[in-house]
């Protein structure tokens, strides 16, 4: 878990601040998406039509986030999923997935997030995921831990591995989705199953509650496990990549102490981290 912040007043008014932002955006933008989606989304009737309909709330949901966060902090830097990009004064910078679990939104499934980060120096301090079918919002601010609504969150005690239920994702690109398979059918054997959510931050919020023991994933980029991998570790679970490396856009690897481990350790014996 990284060291927690300095107990400065100021430090603790500038995180007070950035918490009460992203639980704003996270709320309306969740709103948004949820009353927004058309009931036949789903059937629409030609092949690109439904997919617009997402690209459009997608959108939607980002430029109302940047907009409050414009607002409420017009210096601050912004790297959005949909392409919102400012470099900022502050030092501060947001990370926004806006919409995270995009076909499960598409079929009308609740595993979908609003995904809300700020960072300081490439270390979140805040954290927000807004999962607005389940009615669940997780938040962590570094330091602080991590909590579903007022509920504090710790992940699971760590079972032996092969009864670990660890879940993951796969790419949208043939060639990479085979390989993630083939290794995904060497792990389950040696796990109690593995599941797939289709939402990066739904599932790091997921192990942050104890409903997973853990999750790994290929391929995840800053604005998917931003503000979920901060939920995890706040809630007591490991972060990394490849055996001594940070999370990058190769794997990422959550888990508790003692699952963390041999997971990773199995993953990277698998070539879970190319493709």
């Amino acid at each position: 878990m990284s060291d927690p912040l300095p107990h400065e007043p100021e430090d603790d008014r500038l995180l007070d601040e950035l918490l009460g932002v992203a639980l704003e955006a996270g709320r309306r933008a969740g709103a948004l998406l949820r009353d927004g989606r058309p009931a036949d989304l789903g059937v629409a009737a030609t092949k690109s039509s439904p997919i617009d309909v997402v690209t459009e709330m997608d959108i939607a949901a980002e430029k109302l986030i940047t907009a409050l966060l414009a607002e409420h902090r017009p210096h601050d830097g912004l790297l959005g999923e949909e392409g919102g990009a400012a470099e900022g004064t502050s030092g501060i910078r947001w990370v926004v997935d806006p919409l995270d679990g995009t076909v499960n939104y598409l079929y009308g499934l609740p595993t979908w997030a609003v995904s809300i980060a700020a960072e300081r120096d490439g270390e979140a301090l805040v954290g927000v995921v807004e999962i607005p079918m389940r009615g669940e919002t997780y938040h962590a601010v570094r330091g602080r831990g991590a909590h579903l609504g007022e509920r504090r969150l710790r992940c699971r005690p760590a079972p032996p591995l092969d009864q670990a239920l660890v879940s993951t994702g796969f790419n949208y690109v043939t060639e990479v989705r085979v390989h993630q398979a083939e290794v995904a059918r060497q792990l389950i054997p040696r796990l109690r199953d593995i599941r797939r959510g289709g939402s990066a931050a739904v599932d790091l919020a997921d192990v942050a509650a104890g409903r997973l023991d853990g999750y790994y994933e290929r391929g995840l980029r800053p604005w998917d496990r931003a503000a979920g991998a901060l939920i995890a570790r706040e809630a007591g679970a490991l972060i990394g990549g490849r055996p001594g490396s940070p999370p990058t856009d190769d794997l990422t690897v959550a888990a508790g102490p003692g699952v963390f481990e041999p997971l990773q350790a199995l993953l990277e014996d698998l070539g879970a981290w190319h493709d």
